[in-house]
């Protein structure tokens, strides 16, 4: 057994991993190891120069290799086209919203290179791929949500059509924040946008149950949510 899956086995914790299961559905290979443990495994192979055949295998006997192959990534200080080619053989592992907002939120390379992240994250909000639209949803949550990005934000989340519970989630949470960094403009596309029903009642609900948001605004949204006759 290699030196990485030792120190993460030897990390394990048996309440966190009971607690894991329930709150990421569907996954069952989960050891119950903390992120802090993982982000301080992931700093000890980055500074041991040695991790380029970790990043780059695409094996893994339980998800936190996964996921610690993607902090890895994230800690890279490297071209952003190479880093990119790093974020391209890491986003096919992706099978739950653990993996993919942590991955996302490790990625701080974008803050300096907007523009060439924007354009690699387009394909993956039109695929067909649960997990490839929710990466890109939680990038877009994660970095653009700016007043200059908004417009082509509203139109993006308009056109994607998959039914995923993670991707209908992750639209729903990012406008959310949309409506609290840019209320009035995000008040504008909920009024007449082409959310589907379910998208759009979870924002309205998201949007509610922030502490950042007044209660006359609330009551307001509360008016808005949409009937929806169960079949």
């Amino acid at each position: 057994m290699d030196l990485i899956k030792r120190n993460l086995l030897d990390n394990i914790d048996g309440d966190y991993q009971k607690f894991s299961e329930k709150i990421i559905p569907n996954v069952h290979n989960i050891k119950g190891i903390r992120l802090p443990i993982l982000k301080k495994i992931a700093k000890e192979i980055y500074r041991n120069g040695n991790y380029e055949d970790f990043i780059n295998s695409t094996s893994a006997d339980f998800m936190e290799e996964t996921m610690l192959r993607g902090i890895v990534i994230g800690m890279i200080k490297d071209s952003p086209e190479k880093i990119l080619g790093y974020v391209k053989n890491y986003i096919p592992q992706i099978n739950n919203w653990a993996l993919c907002d942590t991955f996302c939120n490790g990625l701080k390379f974008t803050n300096k290179n907007k523009e060439l992240v924007w354009d690699f994250i387009q394909p993956y909000l039109k695929s067909n791929r649960e997990y490839d639209i929710r990466f890109g949803v939680v990038m877009i949550l994660s970095y653009y949500i700016r007043e200059d990005y908004l417009d082509e934000i509203f139109r993006i989340f308009e056109n994607i059509t998959h039914e995923g519970y993670y991707v209908r989630m992750g639209v729903a949470w990012a406008v959310s924040i949309c409506y609290i960094k840019f209320p009035e403009k995000t008040l504008q596309f909920l009024k007449t946008c082409t959310l589907d029903d379910w998208t759009y009642n979870k924002t309205i609900q998201k949007i509610i149950d922030s502490y950042r948001v007044s209660n006359e605004e609330k009551e307001v949204l509360k008016t808005m949510k949409r009937k929806v006759v169960k079949k």
